[in-house]
């Protein structure tokens, strides 16, 4: 379990040395009008230039790398609270409270696990990081536990849940100065991903079970819930509360007597889903993050371009966000666009040698995925991975990938350059893009599109693959 990281201080301290100094010297610099607090570190085998620090969703400063790879930060007036900061394509949360001075360590190679913090404010961030790690380990456990019968389930779950608990009051015990924003985090961080695992449950039990069939739980069993507060605005962009948030909805949804979901959900589940969202999340912000999350997610996991109206309605009907709105019909409108069974539209692209080229010349007598992306969903790494897969699955079928921001993609490693492309603002292909989400087009030899809106991630492309394959 969990070990508080008082007895492992000193170790981390040493990778600190150098930052000790400049720490002293910091206090010299106060302004006594102002509140000032310091973040700032060294990154092994940095990713990019510099490191962006966020508060729920508004960036609050980008700190750029020198010549050693370390940064620092001044923030004047911060609040206390939850941040998290991104490096490359990867993040990860700390907690702040005005006047820290929090110098972190990590190696990107092994971003997480490599993560440690020293100065003002590094005990809170060091058993932060190790609840992380800690919740990373038990996903794996919990594999073989979602296979029990409840009462065998709720036994390991209660023990667990009894464990955290005692780390949780231990640190506080022994830290009495920690005020009560951190002992909330704190709190969170370390139960409700076995809140959220005893939610998920009944979902993943059914999934295994030969019948198909929810198992039948005593009154008991979600007790937790007469504690747990879902509509906290402050906690939604936080993982581990995000997570359970959503997960008890969608088995509030599924009590109301929808069947066990292999692959997809129906109309009606997900209609269902964004009622009980409605009904339950008060908070405008929240409710319209998770309406957005939920609409979208539906829509893609599906992967092809059948637009069910009624969900759709439901989110018009209860989203308060315009620009949400503008986006979700601006993705209808380009399902439209481009459907099953049509010619695909012509339309021109530019390779990585500046020459534009009709996308008929690139895919003349092939079966083709056209997958449009920009990297705001989507990391090259992530791209190159899953097409290398792909491509060894369905070797028949031609993988292009066509950049829709009009911004050339960076490195590009270990890819074929010779079907990467991008578009610019005079393309047509503009037309069917307008949302600018990700999407795959999946044509035929003859042109014909097979499915107009497929998704690149989900496990529901691989039927449509099939058979374009076998085409």
């Amino acid at each position: 379990m969990l070990l508080l990281v008082l007895t492992c201080m000193i170790k981390k301290i040493i990778l600190f040395l150098p930052f000790f100094l400049l720490i002293l010297l910091i206090g010299c610099d106060s302004d006594k009008k102002e509140t000032l607090t310091y973040f700032g570190g060294k990154i092994i085998n940095p990713k990019s230039k510099y490191v962006v620090l966020y508060s729920m969703d508004k960036v609050i400063d980008t700190f750029y790398l020198d010549t050693e790879n370390k940064f620092l930060g001044k923030l004047k007036n911060a609040n206390e609270g939850l941040y998290y900061f991104f490096h490359g394509d990867e993040n990860q949360y700390i907690y702040l409270e005005p006047k820290d001075s929090l110098m972190l360590r990590l190696n990107t190679w092994d971003f997480d696990e490599s993560l440690v913090f020293a100065g003002a404010g590094a005990e809170r961030n060091n058993i932060l990081i190790d609840c992380f790690l800690e919740d990373e380990k038990e996903k794996k456990t919990f594999n073989d536990y979602n296979k029990l019968e409840p009462a065998d389930f709720k036994r390991k779950a209660d023990y667990l849940t009894s464990l955290k608990l005692d780390t949780y009051n231990d640190y506080v015990e022994n830290h009495s100065s920690e005020t009560s924003g951190f002992k909330e985090i704190l709190k969170v961080a370390l139960i409700y991903p076995l809140y959220e695992r005893i939610e998920k449950y009944p979902i993943i039990y059914a999934k295994y079970s030969d019948s198909g069939a929810f198992p039948k739980l005593e009154k008991s069993f979600f007790d937790y819930r007469k504690i747990v507060k879902i509509d906290k605005d402050s906690l939604m962009y936080y993982p581990p509360y995000f997570r359970y948030v959503r997960t008890y909805l969608y088995n509030e949804t599924y009590a109301l007597g929808h069947p066990s979901v292999k692959n997809k959900y129906s109309s009606k589940f997900t209609s269902d889903l964004l009622t009980i969202i409605d009904k339950n999340i008060t908070s405008k912000l929240s409710k319209n993050v998770l309406l957005k999350q939920t609409v979208i997610s539906h829509f893609y996991n599906k992967s092809n371009c059948e637009i069910n109206e009624e969900p759709f309605d439901k989110f018009f009907k209860f989203s308060t966000n315009e620009k949400d709105k503008t986006q979700i019909q601006q993705i209808i409108n380009d399902s439209k666009a481009v459907q099953k069974e049509s010619t695909l539209p012509e339309f021109n692209v530019i390779d990585f040698e500046n020459v534009q080229k009709p996308i008929s010349e690139i895919i003349k007598d092939k079966n083709a995925l056209l997958f449009f992306w920009n990297d705001e969903y989507y990391t090259e790494n992530y791209i190159a991975t899953r097409i290398e897969y792909l491509s060894k699955a369905y070797p028949s079928i031609s993988f292009i990938q066509i950049k829709i921001d009009g911004i050339k993609a960076g490195s590009l490693k270990n890819s074929d350059l010779r079907n990467h492309y991008y578009i610019d603002t005079k393309s047509e292909a503009n037309t069917f893009l307008t949302s600018k989400m990700p999407r795959c087009i999946l044509v035929n030899k003859d042109k014909k599109v097979t499915n107009g809106y497929a998704s690149f991630s989900s496990f529901n492309i691989n039927p449509y693959l099939k058979a374009l394959s076998e085409n």
